[in-house]
């Protein structure tokens, strides 16, 4: 960012501002001058699709992503099942919203595999099932011109979260399927400590499978609620500069997103921690980046 123009890459993930409510969130990303948002479910489910549509078409922001939907790793039964159908719901959810954002809108839904199912240590198990789960919801993704994208959590959310906890096994599951259909986030909280991550970058541009690319900082201690342990980028260790060129040069050019989920962040004014994200992407990511929107 500079003379204080906003980034037109920017996009800010709803987690960010997680207790505005959605027309809270959409007003105050567009006055900040942030051309793009990221939504959850939860608030989009809480006004009811059709009217969230309607608000994400009159905001005039783009749509990059859904968040989120996953938890596959549960053995067959009623529960994997209710999974499956609730995963059927947030693709059309996607769609819908990637139909009613401005131009240069995405259709991605993020999913978060789910951790291993109680009493279990299988963890190769639960990643199979975490594919199996995929190729059900493939055809209906593709249908509905959907992208998914397996979201690799890191190693410490194993357990409750996510088993896949590095990009590598994130595009290990993605290889089965096309990928306009199934891809990756690129998040550097989860990733950045990965001795692979830079080769992983660079396979997952060649297989065409950068579905977004997510920045927010690591820093140290963690809180008791490891959950809440993200920061603003540049107020922690990640390096932005290496990770960013190597999403870059692996050709990603479309928006990025500031995902933080922080009880501090949480607490301050929405309007506030909007703007602050604009100047900490700015100063910590902006300047790394060779490539523009095409609609920017």
């Amino acid at each position: 960012m500079s003379g204080g123009a906003v980034d037109p890459r920017l996009s800010i993930n709803q987690a960010t501002i997680k207790h505005a409510d959605l027309a809270t969130a959409l007003r105050v990303t567009a006055a900040a001058g942030v051309q793009a948002i990221g939504l959850w479910r939860e608030p989009v489910n809480a006004v009811g699709l059709d009217v969230a549509a309607r608000m994400l078409a009159g905001s005039g922001l783009r749509f990059t992503t859904h968040c989120r939907g996953g938890f596959f790793t549960l053995p067959d039964g009623p529960e994997r099942r209710a999974a499956l159908d609730d995963n059927r719901r947030a693709i059309e959810e996607t769609a819908t919203l990637a139909a009613a954002g401005a131009d240069g809108s995405t259709a991605i839904l993020v999913l978060v595999a789910g951790g291993l199912p109680e009493g279990s240590r299988d963890l190769a198990g639960a990643r199979e099932r975490v594919r199996d789960a995929i190729g059900e919801l493939a055809p209906d993704a593709a249908a509905a011109g959907v992208t998914l994208a397996i979201e690799p959590l890191h190693p410490m959310y194993v357990s409750d979260r996510a088993v896949v906890s590095t990009l590598g096994q994130a595009l290990d599951i993605a290889a089965d399927f096309d990928a306009a259909v199934v891809g990756a986030a690129v998040d550097t909280f989860h990733i950045f400590w990965d001795p692979e991550v830079l080769t992983q970058i660079e396979r997952a541009g060649r297989e065409g499978r950068i579905a977004t690319y997510q920045v927010c900082d690591w820093k140290t201690p963690l809180p008791a609620d490891v959950l809440l342990s993200r920061h603003y980028p540049g107020d922690g260790v990640i390096d932005f500069a290496t990770l960013t060129r190597a999403v870059e040069s692996a050709g990603y050019t479309g928006d990025i997103e500031v995902e933080i989920f922080n009880a501090d962040i949480w607490a301050d004014d929405p309007a506030r921690v909007v703007r602050r994200t604009a100047e900490t992407f700015g100063a910590a990511v902006s300047p790394h980046l060779a490539a523009v929107l095409d609609s920017a």
